[in-house]
């Protein structure tokens, strides 16, 4: 049975006394980890994903693994190890992904990206939040806790992911070839944002993800504006207005069927997320003070989480170059990110969708729509013992007990777990909303570390309880 306190606190004088004595060096380590530029959808990346899965690889050897190896996967490797408990103690699973979003705007970093930079309480570099500082708060929790005299209570196996930047395509192969040392009774997952530095949250809840290039195709050719130009149809204004037509006035998705299987909230829930979740201004700020919109009838909260969206995340073509090219393009590409919630059939959308821009398209135009990725949406149940005792370990690591959020973020390999693993799961952030995440001058909070190790020790040593 769960305990009515966590056995494991920042006051435990013990404790303490190890956290001070090997802070120093895990700020080292901190900073290698973060300086190899493991962008997994960069080209030439592969010295650098090698580089960095060894480094884990050796990391979780320090911690006594004796198994720890890199496994094959789609693109880039994933690291897998298992630090062994006592006898018949519970498994824990703990992932997390090494991999990490480009850094294209170089000139707008305060420091080069792959060059860590302690400043002002935060470490600024690519993946600093997003998930190598999360992660990493997870390897120094063993290492405190196998260095107390209790020692590490539970076993702990390690998922280290090198491809949840470009959807995990190899992760359900790896967990096949490596189910015997990976099997648990427990899997926790550290990829997400708790509402801010004195506001603990637990996720219970993702968005589901279905990722699509359309294409717009017309003449066999680019064409010349001044010869052809009023004459005959352009592929990216055809494909252009029919994007335009996606959405209605009052926000909401256009497509008919396109909310045939949406679920409804209750009005219960929906007042929940009202009291504990974040305002409008909050999401704003967030946001950088963009204007918010979306569909009528619901907040930007609701709207992002408990409710579909479908936004154009990319286009191309005709000329982008430096200077004058009159031409009238022949092919036009679009990406649309359409994010689910439970109930909806990603192919059923998919052919919604499709049929819905086919109907729009003027004559003398060929659609083609191809899946790109596709994440399932993910509910989990708020009342297991793992979110329980994951709620206790909280209150160690925060000081205050956790409330329950939603995401409207996809995240593959909670899916795999949860869904198709049925495994227990845990969504434990420690990331902060204005960490930025994908975006410039990406920063994690080095009290938010701190407070994530504690957390984590904590959720280990009750999970040994339950």
């Amino acid at each position: 049975m769960l305990g009515s306190e966590p056995l494991l606190s920042r006051g435990s004088a013990s404790a303490r006394a190890v956290f001070e004595r090997r802070a120093p060096a895990w700020r080292d380590e901190l900073r290698r980890f973060l300086s190899f530029q493991t962008v997994s959808s960069g080209v030439g990346q592969r010295q650098a994903m090698y580089g960095c899965a060894r480094w884990l690889r050796g990391e979780l050897c320090k911690l006594g693994a004796k198994n720890a190896r890199l496994v094959r996967s789609r693109h880039h490797p994933a690291v897998v190890g298992r630090i062994p408990g006592p006898p018949g103690a519970p498994r824990v699973l703990i992932y997390g992904h090494y991999d990490v979003q480009p850094a294209e705007s170089s000139a707008a970093w305060r420091s080069p990206p792959f060059r860590p930079t302690f400043r002002d309480g935060f470490v600024y570099a690519r993946g600093a939040s997003d998930d190598k500082g999360q992660l990493f708060a997870h390897l120094k929790a063993v290492e405190l806790l196998s260095a107390l005299p209790g020692k590490l209570p539970v076993t702990v196996n390690f998922l280290i992911d090198g491809e949840e930047e470009i959807g995990s395509p190899g992760l359900a192969r790896v967990l096949q070839s490596s189910s015997a040392e990976l099997a648990s009774d427990v899997a926790v997952v550290s990829d997400m944002p708790v509402l801010g530095p004195d506001r603990p949250s637990l996720t219970h809840a993702l968005r589901g993800d279905l990722y699509l290039d359309i294409e717009v195709s017309g003449p066999a050719g680019d064409l010349h504006s001044g010869n052809f130009g009023g004459a005959v149809q352009n592929a990216l204004s055809a494909l252009v207005s029919v994007l335009s037509m996606l959405h209605r006035a009052d926000g909401s998705i256009a497509a008919p069927g396109f909310y045939e299987d949406v679920l409804a909230v209750s009005a219960r829930e929906r007042a929940y997320m009202r009291a504990v979740g974040p305002k409008s201004e909050e999401i704003q700020r967030e946001t950088g003070g963009a204007a918010l919109t979306g569909e009528r009838g619901y907040s930007p909260y609701e709207r992002s989480t408990i409710r579909p969206s479908l936004e154009i995340s990319g286009l191309r073509g005709g000329y982008g170059g430096r200077g004058v090219k009159g031409v009238i393009p022949a092919h036009a590409l679009a990406k649309l990110d359409i994010r689910l919630v439970p109930q909806q059939d990603p192919d059923r959308i998919h052919r919604v969708v499709h049929e819905f821009l086919a109907r729009q398209l003027p004559a003398g135009m060929r659609l083609c729509t191809r899946e790109r990725m596709r994440v399932p949406p993910v509910v989990l149940d708020r009342d297991s013992p793992a979110l329980r005792a994951a709620a206790l370990a909280y209150r160690a690591g925060f000081g205050k007990a956790p409330v329950f959020i939603r995401l409207g973020g996809s995240i593959p390999v909670v899916s795999l777990l949860a869904n198709q693993l049925r495994l227990p799961t845990v969504l434990m952030g420690f990331a902060l909303p204005q960490d930025g995440a994908h975006a410039e001058n990406e920063r994690f909070s080095l009290a938010m570390l701190e407070r994530g190790i504690w957390t984590s020790a904590a959720f280990l040593q009750e999970m040994a309880r339950v």
